[in-house]
């Protein structure tokens, strides 16, 4: 849990950032790039080849592909046909998608998960909430596709790990996860970028070597980290906090006009999905599944 909420914080103020320096004056596919680039060249040099699961690389290949690949494709093309509070709305959606892959790959239906998810959408909802204007079933539907396969990305990467042990520690073939994300990340921004909104200052060079570093590279390794400690609904739920977060974070630092009442019931609302789910959890015997990463691994 503390690796969750450590890098919830880190993508509240990702969220700020983005919108107050990079949003309309740099291109998005190169942002992207840039970032997972700078991902990748901090791994990159510590990772293994040889001797570890092929199934294990090849899934994180296509896990990273997932998450920085299809996802940001279609996230950013969402907003062509959709306003910004209907993405924000449409974006709640993510607890539920990893509910429901968790339990279809284990074959297993958890109740308990899919209400807290619920629950945790309710409260994202309550906080985003705004009246959807014109034509935006398109941009709807690109983003179940974004949160869809986000969602897969952290399932399948939580899984792996449960799978496939072993006694390498995990920064030491995670760059496996960012090289599989410049599969896409590479010809997206050479069959869609604009080199003509390539970063102009030195303030937005700083945010996306910020991104790259905190929130796409240590970011995305600690939430791999902390979602093999927790259960698939608590890991739902945690996709939910961020709203809140980056709410309060963006009101605070950039003073923009804020619904506190909004922001309070909406996130008590998160946080009692929580509790339901810590509520409605089989406890484990001896022999269990257990998503703990081996000792070295950690």
């Amino acid at each position: 849990m503390p690796y969750l909420l450590v890098v919830t914080l880190i993508w509240a103020f990702s969220f700020s950032l983005i919108g107050e320096y990079l949003a309309g004056r740099v291109d998005s596919d190169f942002a992207v790039l840039f970032r997972v680039a700078v991902a990748a060249l901090v791994f990159v040099p510590f990772t293994l080849w040889r001797g570890l699961p092929k199934r294990l690389l090849g899934g994180l290949w296509l896990a990273g592909a997932l998450q920085f690949g299809v996802t940001y494709l279609c996230l950013y093309r969402s907003f062509t046909v959709l306003t910004v509070p209907e993405v924000l709305l449409f974006t709640v959606l993510t607890p539920i998608y990893v509910t429901l892959l968790d339990d279809a790959l284990a074959r297993r239906f958890n109740p308990w998960a899919l209400v807290a998810a619920l629950v945790a959408v309710g409260g994202g909802v309550i906080i985003r909430f705004e009246r959807l204007e014109g034509d935006y079933l398109l941009g709807f539907l690109l983003l179940q596709l974004a949160n869809a396969t986000f969602a897969a990305g952290q399932v399948l990467c939580r899984r792996l790990l449960a799978r496939y042990p072993t006694p390498q520690p995990l920064y030491r073939y995670f760059g496996h996860f960012f090289l599989g994300a410049l599969l896409l990340a590479v010809p997206s921004f050479l069959l869609f970028g604009n080199a003509g909104r390539l970063p102009q200052t030195a303030v937005q060079w700083g945010v996306l070597v910020w991104m790259g570093l905190f929130a796409t590279a240590l970011g995305m390794f600690w939430w791999v980290k902390g979602s093999v400690r927790v259960d698939a609904g608590t890991l739902a739920v945690m996709n939910e906090l961020h709203v809140p977060a980056g709410l309060l974070v963006n009101l605070l630092i950039w003073n923009r006009d804020a619904d506190l009442p909004r922001i309070a019931l909406g996130g008590a609302v998160i946080l009692a999905s929580l509790w339901l789910n810590r509520l409605g959890r089989a406890p484990r015997g001896p022999g269990g599944p257990s998503f703990a990463l081996s000792r070295r691994a950690r």
